[in-house]
C-alpha cells in the first residue's frame, strides 16, 4: 500500500515501456510511480525537517540526489529535479504530473539523446613586469605608460576573445547555451547530440587556440541539469 506523504522526487519521465535498475536512495530503495503519461522516480519517508537544520545530512543528501539522477540517466531519458524537491501525497504527486504533462513530455523531447557540457573560460594573468631599472623622471614616466599601455591591450584582447567566443558557441549550440560570469570566470552550459560528442572533444584543442589568453575547461558529460 502507497505511503502517503513525504515522496521525495528525484525526477520525471515518460512511462518506461521496459525495467529500470533503480538504484538506492539516500537512506532506501527508490521506486517508481507511474502517472497517465508520465512517471515518478521517489523516495518515501524524506521530509525537510529530517535535513534542512543539518548540514553533513544536507551534504549526504545532495550525493545521493546526483548519484541517483546519474545513473537513471544512463539508462534512459529523465528530467532532473532540483534538490530537495518534495510531494506531500500520492495524489499531490499524480496530479502534478497530470497538470504538466504536456510541458514535461515536450522536454524530454527536447532533451532526448543529450548531455550537458560545462565549458568554463578562465582568464589568464598577465606576467607581472620586472622591475623598473629606470631611473626616476622621463624615462621613469615612459616605462610606466609603455607597461600601462601593454596591460590596456592584454584586458582588451581578452575581452574581444571571450565576446567572439561566446558568439561562437552560441551560433553553434543556438538554444542550447547558457553564459553565467563567474567573477572573472565564465561558464557556458551548453548540450550535445550523443552522436556529437566525438566531434565536440575534437574541436576543443581548436577552440583553446582560438582563445590564447584564456584556459579552457571542458567539464564531463550530465544529465541536463540547466535546461529542465
Amino acid at each position: 500500500m502507497m505511503r502517503s506523504q513525504n515522496f521525495y522526487t528525484y525526477a520525471f519521465l515518460k512511462n518506461p515501456n521496459f525495467d529500470l535498475n533503480l538504484p538506492k536512495g539516500n537512506t532506501a530503495q527508490i521506486t517508481l510511480i507511474n502517472g497517465v503519461n508520465l512517471s515518478a522516480i521517489v523516495e518515501y519517508g524524506i521530509s525537510p525537517e529530517t535535513y534542512q537544520n543539518n548540514d553533513e545530512q544536507v551534504i549526504k543528501m545532495v550525493l545521493a540526489h546526483d548519484r541517483v539522477i546519474r545513473e537513471l540517466f544512463c539508462q534512459t531519458t529523465i528530467l532532473p529535479l532540483r534538490f530537495g524537491t518534495h510531494f506531500n501525497s500520492h495524489e499531490i504527486l499524480l496530479n502534478h504530473m497530470d497538470d504538466h504533462a504536456g510541458e514535461y513530455l515536450e522536454k524530454l523531447v527536447s532533451i532526448k539523446d543529450k548531455h550537458e557540457y560545462t565549458l568554463k573560460l578562465v582568464p589568464q594573468v598577465l606576467a607581472e613586469p620586472t622591475k623598473l631599472t629606470v631611473g626616476g623622471g622621463r624615462d621613469y614616466f615612459l616605462a610606466k605608460k609603455q607597461q600601462y599601455e601593454i596591460q590596456k591591450s592584454f584586458s582588451l584582447e581578452q575581452n574581444e576573445e571571450k565576446n567572439q567566443f561566446i558568439d561562437y558557441i552560441t551560433e553553434i549550440y543556438q538554444s542550447s547555451v547558457i553564459v553565467q560570469p563567474q567573477a572573472e570566470e565564465v561558464r557556458l552550459y551548453f548540450l550535445v547530440n550523443t552522436d556529437e560528442q566525438a566531434a565536440l572533444l575534437a574541436q576543443f584543442s581548436a577552440w583553446q587556440k582560438a582563445c590564447p589568453h584564456w584556459n579552457l575547461i571542458l567539464g564531463e558529460p550530465l544529465p541536463p541539469y540547466h535546461f529542465v
